[in-house]
């Protein structure tokens, strides 16, 4: 999956990160609530790549932007709420 360019893009108090494919685009939403909260809202995968882990490629891109913007996310989307129990190594990147 290493092959897979994810794209940003922030605008007021909405974002996401994306991933255009031939058969349309995967993106994971997020919102803005202050400089350092993110809320994840939704998680869709364009269809024919669902089960390729381009879900968790767009989520590692926003914890590491967590990381070095010092930010923190909230997990609503119940994906990357369940990325977050199975990767307890990524606890300091969200707020529960």
């Amino acid at each position: 999956m290493s092959d897979l360019s994810v794209m940003h893009e922030e605008s007021g108090t909405k974002g996401r990160y994306y991933i255009v494919h031939a058969s349309g685009e995967s993106e994971l939403t997020y919102s803005v609530m202050s400089a350092k909260i993110r809320i994840a809202d939704h998680t869709q995968v364009a269809p024919g790549h669902e089960g390729e882990g381009v879900g968790l490629v767009m989520l590692r891109e926003f914890i590491a932007d967590a990381r070095s913007k010092g930010f923190q996310i909230v997990p609503l989307c119940p994906f990357v709420n369940a990325q977050r129990r199975k990767h307890p190594e990524w606890a300091d990147a969200f707020s529960v």
